[in-house]
């Protein structure tokens, strides 16, 4: 048997490719040399300034740079290998990286409901990163426990809540399935230690425009997509609170338990918002959990978007990907009671530990970079970027009815601005039988050419009986009314030969 405790400090390693090669390892030196690393690092903030920040801003360079991912993937040579390389090969491939990557902080980038950058939102990033903190105790997190805590209130006070209880989750999707989960727990508390046999048929109801993450957390909570009601929606995209009251009432009739009701503030497509009031109502007649998944919260007076719940309708809120509950509730739907963690007897108040609440242990810290932007700009510099949102959304719309070829899906309720391209070929032609078909096909052609040019991004999709239409999401900082004046330009350039 070896004694470790007589080897010397200088180890023997053998790499499993090359059995007969050896590396000599000294135990009492580190094994990341701090200097070069530094020296990296230096390189590396240089080469993200230059193309990311400077380059990927400008409206002089590209959104990105098409290549077909074989060509791609030999490009950047992604094969990992036994020995590393030195680093002017590494800082090469953080160029490629960075050139060959999608700049969603470009002014056109449109393509998704992100965009643009906020430098104090990405310095918080950076420090995150660099402290590699995880939020789960204050003795690892003193300083981002409380500040999760201060976020979450502010947060609340904009929705005219006083108590409360939230964390940051990591993306609207997850913020989605932790609210079924808890309110699953709260019909029905043995399921957290008898599971799923135990409990009766369960449904969930939303709306046919709501979230594709509803269905998804269904069959992850075991749930089941089947199991996952759909509401009619009005001509605007809107949850229909009768239709809600009636399907609620069948699935009684037919034996099912309904328990969650997920209603929207902000459609991913169309950016309808559910009648809450109304639909709260329902819930309370029926005794329902009502969830309201906020993709986009107004923080302007002139654009309030989300109407208050009355007060005594269970909900969650999510805001910014936060999920935010009724108090304790989180912790007790999700508590496991690590000992090597949580202990019982420490120095301070153990509700400071938050771990707990959460369904992960090792948990981002995404706090700071809300907190830095709400510290730099306060809550009028958000409202104003709200404001500038929906006056920059009413100009593109302006715009577009001016132009010839623009037909809108429908006048937009926030800044989701959804639209056909009509190519010249193909106007006053309506009456063709294959007209429908033929305009489906616009938009996909459309897309590939600005991808392929680098000249813009924006998303198109179907959505019911409707075909492929552009929904162009107006809410960059960066974007002023000559890049809406591009964007139809070059949606007239591009589609004008179909």
């Amino acid at each position: 048997m070896l004694d470790f405790c007589k080897c010397s400090c200088v180890t023997l390693l053998t790499t499993a490719d090359e059995p007969e090669s050896h590396i000599l390892c000294d135990l009492n030196e580190p094994l990341v040399d701090h200097t070069e690393g530094q020296l990296f690092l230096n390189d590396t903030f240089k080469i993200i300034m230059e193309e990311v920040l400077c380059k990927g801003t400008d409206i002089k360079h590209k959104v990105c740079e098409w290549k077909e991912p074989k060509e791609l993937a030999l490009l950047l040579d992604l094969e990992l290998r036994a020995t590393g390389e030195p680093q002017h090969r590494l800082l090469q491939r953080v160029q490629d990286v960075a050139k060959y990557s999608i700049k969603t902080s470009h002014p056109r980038f449109m393509n998704q409901q992100f965009g643009g950058v906020d430098y104090h939102a990405l310095a918080g990033r950076f420090l995150t990163e660099a402290l590699n903190t995880n939020l789960y105790t204050y003795e690892v997190a003193p300083v981002f426990v409380l500040m999760e805590a201060e976020v979450l209130r502010g947060l609340r006070q904009l929705v005219g809540w006083t108590e409360g209880d939230g964390l940051f989750c990591p993306g609207g999707s997850a913020s989605n399935m932790y609210a079924m989960n808890i309110a699953r727990y709260q019909h029905f508390p043995e399921v957290k230690s008898q599971g799923l046999c135990g409990l009766p048929r369960l449904n969930i109801f939303t709306s046919s425009d709501s979230h594709y993450s509803v269905k998804k957390g269904a069959a992850f909570l075991g749930i089941g997509t089947d199991n996952v009601i759909i509401v009619e929606v009005d001509e605007g995209g809107r949850m229909i609170p009768d239709d809600l009251d009636e399907k609620i009432t069948l699935a009684k009739s037919q034996g099912a338990v309904p328990f969650f009701v997920s209603c929207t503030s902000g459609t991913t497509v169309r950016g309808a918002f559910d009648p809450l009031d109304l639909i709260a109502d329902v819930c309370e007649k029926h005794k329902l959990w009502m969830h309201v998944d906020v993709r986009y919260h107004g923080l302007s007076q002139q654009h309030y978007l989300i109407h208050k719940i009355k007060v005594y309708v269970k909900n969650i809120f999510l805001i910014f990907g936060i999920s935010a509950c009724p108090q304790d509730l989180l912790r007790k739907c999700h508590s496991a009671n690590a000992t090597y963690l949580f202990q019982q007897d420490k120095f301070y108040d153990l509700n400071l530990d938050v771990g707990d609440k959460s369904v992960q242990c090792s948990r981002k810290v995404d706090c700071l970079k809300l907190w830095l932007m709400w510290k730099a700009v306060g809550s009028i510099g958000f409202a104003e970027r709200v404001d500038k949102a929906f006056n920059q959304a009413r100009y593109l719309v302006e715009q577009m009815k001016k132009r010839e070829g623009f037909h809108l899906l429908q006048e937009p309720e926030f800044v989701n601005v959804c639209f056909w391209f009509i190519p010249p070929s193909m106007r006053g032609k309506e009456g063709m039988a294959d007209y429908q078909d033929r305009l489906a096909k616009v938009a996909p052609v459309i897309k590939e050419r600005m991808m392929k040019q680098g000249t813009m991004m924006v998303g198109y999709q179907p959505l019911g009986n409707k075909v492929n239409f552009f929904r162009m999401v107006v809410f960059s900082p960066l974007l002023t009314q000559k890049d809406m004046d591009f964007f139809l330009d070059e949606i007239e350039r591009l589609g004008k030969d179909l």
